[in-house]
């Protein structure tokens, strides 16, 4: 085999995995309990969680809220840190590394009912998470609400979490990394790679073909140039908050380009302080959802 059907074949395999990675975040989603509109040609709303919907990362509040309620040990927030920190230096936007920071995360719920997560989740959203939501962009969403569509969560962090804040906020679901239960209990492994990049868009498809929708009816909202890939996917694609490389390629693309930030909120929430909590918010964080904050 020479070089070139070798990389062919390689990226087949990735692209493949992306793929899984969309496809179980799609089946592992609940069906919406009533279809929001008829006909062949719905429109629905695909949102970014993570400075789209929510000022910094959504595991990030979800860790600190952990942190608070002694969930970890000292020593497991110190091992699992220096992984993620080492993960965050490489660079890599490999899928098996992003994969392995993932897993790595996920030990710390080995062995844990789903229930009690789910359960958690409702809580600290309650507790810490509700003021940190972005008014402008939950204007968008309801707008899409009201005008019968479909409205979903698609983000890097577990599908659990992300579900939890679609319920909170009356979306109709979410998609999310899936990660492997055995009878109700983490096992703390992946059901597939991490929703990130092409498999966000991979996702979206999945759910697009399920409930008969048209992408190019569709709407996506993102702040980071990973989610290009999904942004591209539907026919009105609209930059939230976005990076610097993402409001160029709107720019460059003719996308809307909406900005709620303020320039404290940047400041507040651009590190979070690596110590105590901080300390395992920035290693949860990074598990889930930094890889997605790199730029390309």
């Amino acid at each position: 085999m020479d070089d070139s059907q070798s990389a062919n074949g390689s990226r087949s395999d990735v692209l493949s995995r992306y793929r899984q990675a969309g496809q179980a975040s799609a089946a592992a989603a609940d069906l919406p309990a009533v279809t929001s509109a008829d006909g062949p040609d719905r429109g629905a709303a695909f949102f970014d969680v993570d400075n789209t919907i929510m000022r910094g990362a959504s595991l990030f509040h979800f860790a600190v809220g952990l942190a608070r309620r002694k969930y970890f040990s000292g020593s497991e927030i110190l091992g699992f840190g220096v992984k993620q920190v080492k993960f965050v230096l490489s660079g890599s936007e490999d899928l098996e590394d992003m994969a392995s920071a993932t897993e790595a995360a996920l030990s710390f719920v080995e062995g844990r009912p789903v229930s009690e997560l789910q359960a958690l989740g409702e809580e600290i959203f309650d507790d810490s998470m509700v003021d940190k939501l972005i008014p402008g962009t939950l204007a968008l969403a309801q707008g899409h609400l009201d005008a019968g569509q479909q409205v979903w969560l698609v983000t890097a962090t577990p599908v659990e979490l992300a579900t939890v804040i679609a319920q909170r906020l009356g979306l109709t679901g979410a998609l999310g990394t899936v990660a492997q239960v055995r009878n109700g209990v983490y096992t703390g492994h992946l059901d597939g790679p991490p929703l990130h990049g092409l498999a966000k868009a991979e996702a979206v498809r999945a759910i697009a073909a399920r409930e008969g929708l048209d992408l190019q009816e569709c709407s996506a909202y993102s702040d980071s140039s990973n989610d290009i890939p999904m942004l591209s996917a539907v026919g009105h694609a609209v930059a939230v908050n976005p990076d610097s490389v993402l409001r160029e390629h709107a720019r460059e693309n003719g996308w809307t380009i909406r900005d709620f930030r303020r320039r404290e909120q940047v400041k507040q929430y651009a590190l979070p302080a690596a110590s105590g909590a901080g300390g395992l918010a920035l290693g949860l964080a990074i598990g889930y959802a930094a890889a997605r904050t790199r730029r390309p």
